[in-house]
């Protein structure tokens, strides 16, 4: 039996080349898969840090709500000792030119009387007009001592208020460290991850600064956005063109995170406000949308809060602006989606940047601190909601609070 010939070197040459390129294959296909797989994972792990960010500034937020009452409370309690002390302070300043006389009264009645020669008629309306002085006098001690009564009251009830105080804030700094601990850990994973993102973040930030007013930052934000897109657009169908499969995919993904914000819990471009915005700070609203300003109606509202309150995005969007702007001081712009934007002023620092996916309820900044009872002028979070560059009440889209 005659063995078998063996193959022409050409033919092996190919079948080895074959052989290669279907390895090469297979191991470009695990490693594609092996990338797919870690891109999950670290997706998996944003979205679970994220959640944890979200759950630790709501248990913040309920801490805050403790130490806003309690520091309303001490500011009201040392506003009425305040009036109270200053009522005191009147009432003896007006009692003080009568006090020689109420003394010799009180000591020598018969004497002061019988010391002023007078005619019998003169002496007895001197009489009748010492009587009616006698009982304004104890009017008047009478007044004092309630004035003096309710400054006492004020002060016990400060001191007693004091501590409740203390405790609150306590609460309330160590529910902020730990916070702050996730929000450190993250923004050092997305300096060394977002390298592009933040340089191209801080172009449309310096642009969108360039604005004379909130409304033409708005309106050149919402353009860039529409470039952007068309641009991905673009070199999504020109990498189709040329068959360039992963750079085609990555400008079709480019284009779907430009055209709509990002993660759940957005605003559709027809939604009806029912409550879907999370409330920004955990506060009391004391101006309203409407209320009479120095500029006209408010087109907005306004939130007393804690001292050092933390500030947390009212929906899942995308941060459009967040920078000092004219004299809004820090200004935070967020993108809801469905052309509505959040726009947040009056905070003193901000834990998110321009470009950066937010969830709703995730901490983005802090309110001012403030000194309770100290008679300064509270800080205040102002929040506007606005459809298309106009403002809408944003009262009835926020969720209620307890």
């Amino acid at each position: 039996m005659l063995a078998a010939a063996a193959p022409p070197p050409k033919e092996r040459t190919t079948r080895q080349q074959v052989a290669q390129a279907e390895r090469a294959r297979a191991a470009e296909q695990a490693a594609q898969q092996q990338d797919a797989a870690r891109a999950a994972a670290a997706a998996a792990e944003e979205q679970r840090l994220a959640e944890q960010r979200v759950a630790a500034a709501a248990r913040l937020q309920q801490t805050e709500g403790a130490t806003e009452a309690a520091a309303t409370r001490m500011d009201d309690l040392q506003r009425r000792r305040r009036e109270a002390a200053a009522k005191l302070a009147a009432r003896a300043e007006a009692m003080q030119p009568l006090l020689p006389v109420i003394e010799r009264l009180s000591l020598y009645p018969a004497e002061t009387l019988l010391a002023v020669p007078a005619a019998p008629e003169q002496t007895l309306r001197g009489i009748i007009v010492l009587q009616g002085l006698a009982r304004q006098l104890q009017r008047e001690s009478a007044a004092l001592r309630r004035a003096q009564a309710a400054l006492d009251a004020a002060a016990a009830a400060v001191q007693r208020e004091t501590p409740k105080l203390a405790a609150a804030e306590a609460a309330q700094q160590q529910e902020a460290a730990a916070l702050d601990q996730q929000i450190a850990a993250a923004q050092a994973d997305r300096q060394q991850a977002d390298a592009d993102a933040d340089a191209a973040a801080a172009r449309a930030a310096d642009q969108a600064a360039r604005a004379a007013t909130l409304r033409t930052m708005l309106v050149t934000l919402g353009a860039r956005r529409h470039a952007e897109a068309a641009s991905a657009r673009e070199d999504a169908l020109r990498a189709t063109r040329e068959k360039h499969v992963a750079e085609a995919e990555a400008a079709h993904k480019r284009e779907a995170a430009l055209g709509r914000p990002f993660g759940g819990g957005t605003l559709a471009a027809a939604a009806t406000p029912r409550g879907q915005l999370t409330a920004p700070v955990a506060g009391t609203v004391f101006r309203s949308w409407g209320d009479p300003t120095d500029a006209g109606p408010a087109t907005g509202i306004s939130y007393h809060a804690a001292p050092a309150a933390r500030v947390v995005s009212p929906c899942a969007g995308r941060v459009e602006f967040a920078a000092p702007f004219r004299s809004y001081g820090l200004l935070l712009i967020l993108d809801c989606g469905g052309g509505y934007d959040a726009v947040l002023a009056g905070l003193e620092r901000l834990d998110a940047k321009a470009g950066q996916d937010v969830r709703s309820g995730e901490p983005v900044g802090v309110m001012p601190n403030w000194e309770p009872g100290g008679g300064s002028s509270r800080p205040s979070l102002y929040v506007e909601l606005r459809h298309g560059g106009q403002p809408v009440n944003p009262a009835p889209w926020l969720k209620a609070t307890s």
